[in-house]
This record gives structure tokens, sequence and C-alpha cells, in this order.
């Protein structure tokens, strides 16, 4: 018996295969015209993080010659007590990484203004008095509805537990021979020891104090904390004479008089500056 035969198999490499040409198109059907050549475009290029390039802007330049004029009006971070003697804003840092001891010589006023201002840059005050209720109404209000304000009596205030996040003001209000403070020192913690006038203790207190915020002084007050704190003779003779509303903020190396100027909404709640309560 013979081998069983087959067809033979179709190439699709031979043109001739099937009647048709490499590709497999029969060949009675007519050639396409070829395509006309698309002109190339332009390749994109991709920056990381930034996808497309924008549009081109021209350049801004300047001559060197008027670069000495660009200036970048930005002062030292903190809250505003005032204007200096060169009518520019007195800013005083309160709010720090480690500790400050300041004592202001003054009026209740002054006190609370201070209060105010450190809330309004998003610190926490708390305020241990002998006069709470003096103390109530600049509370509610200095939150806007919420309790940024603490008020305690005198040796009843805990610690603050203040962070880098949430810095504290301790405002001492306890006359002028207040107690020692049960608080310890701390890092975004500053201290307002409030004096009516130098008691006996106001020596000691002077003494140690980083900073000073003296309001009008008797001419008894200026030598003691002219002798205290070094201050030339004219500072002095400029302390006596000082308006409800001017101030002498100092320490061992610098000394700066501020002309305080609240705003319409502080008068509105504190009252006009005045030096005694």
């Amino acid at each position: 018996m013979s081998a069983p035969t087959y067809p033979q198999r179709a190439d699709w490499n031979n043109q001739n295969s099937w009647g048709g040409n490499r590709l497999g198109r029969p060949s009675h059907l007519p050639t396409p015209e070829p395509e006309a050549p698309q002109p190339a475009l332009p390749q994109q290029r991709f920056q990381p993080g930034f996808g497309l390039r924008g549009p081109r802007r021209n350049r801004h330049l300047l001559p060197p010659d008027v670069l000495d004029t660009l200036t970048l009006p930005v002062a030292d971070d903190g809250i505003v007590i005032g204007v200096d003697p060169q009518n520019q804003p007195a800013v005083l840092g309160l709010l720090r990484p480690k500790p400050l001891d300041v004592i202001v010589v003054g009026s209740m006023w002054i006190a609370q203004l201070l209060a105010l201002r450190t809330v309004a840059v998003g610190a926490r005050v708390a305020v241990e008095s002998a006069r709470p209720y003096a103390w109530a109404q600049m509370a509610q209000a200095a939150g806007g509805g919420q309790q940024c304000v603490s008020i305690h009596e005198v040796r009843q205030l805990a610690p603050q537990g203040p962070s880098v996040s949430s810095p504290v003001l301790v405002v001492r209000d306890a006359g002028a021979q207040p107690p020692r403070n049960q608080l310890a020192p701390s890092a975004w913690q500053s201290v307002i020891t409030l004096l009516p006038f130098l008691g006996p203790k106001a020596p000691r207190l002077l003494a140690r104090a980083d900073l000073l915020g003296l309001q009008r002084l008797s001419p008894q007050e200026a030598e003691v904390v002219t002798r205290i704190m070094g201050l030339p003779r004219q500072v002095e003779a400029a302390l006596p004479t000082l308006s409800d509303n001017a101030m002498l903020w100092c320490n061992r190396h610098h000394q700066e008089f501020v002309l305080t100027q609240p705003t319409d909404s502080e008068t509105g709640l504190l009252g006009a500056p005045r030096r005694m309560d």
C-alpha cells in the first residue's frame, strides 16, 4: 500500500502562494498609494515632578546698581508692645525655648494688655492673682470663646505643661511682696511678676530678673532700679516723668523707652492707659 499524500502547505513567505504578496494581500486588489511622511513633532522633555514645561516668560532683571535698594521688612518675632523713639514697632519676644523671668513695675492695665497680646500670637496665659475678679472680664474676652486664659488663686497654680507648640505665659499678680513662685523654670514658659511699686523684696526680685518693664516711678524707686541695673543717669531722671502709656524696658545691657498704643478694642475692654489701678 502506497503512503498517503497531502496538499502542499501555503508558504506565507512566498509572494505567489494563495495568489497574493508577502503580506497576504490578494494580487488582484489595487496597490494603495504610499502615505506621505508626517513631519516629526518636537520631543517634549519632562522634568521629574514638574511635567511639561509651561509657557515662557521674560525674566525680571535688575541692574546691579539697584540691588542694594531691595529690602525684606522682617523684624524680631514676639508681641508688639508699642513704638520706640524712632516710631518703629517695638517687639518683645516673651515666648522662648528657655525660661524667661520678667518683672513689671506698673499697673494691672499693662499686665492685662501684655496677656491679651500674648494670647493673640497663639500662647496660653495662666494668671495667679490675689484679685481674680479683676481678671475675669479680660479672660473671658481674650480667647473669643476658647479658654486661653486661666485664673488661679495665689499658691494654687499647677504646672502648665508648656511646649514648643503650646507656649505659656504666667502672670503673677500678688502685690508688692509676692510669695515664691511654685512653678519650676521650664522651656517655653515665661513668667511676668507684676509689682505695683517697689517693696522690701524688690531688690532681690530685680537682681535675678532677666528683663524689667517699668512704668512711672518715684525718684526713690528710680534710684533703686538705677543702682541694681546700672542704668545711665539720664534714664534715671526720665523715669519719674513718664506718661501713663510710656514704659522703660531694660536689662543690664540695653534700655529702650516704648510708647504703648492700645487699639480701640483693647481700650474698650481695658480702659485708657493708667499707672495705678
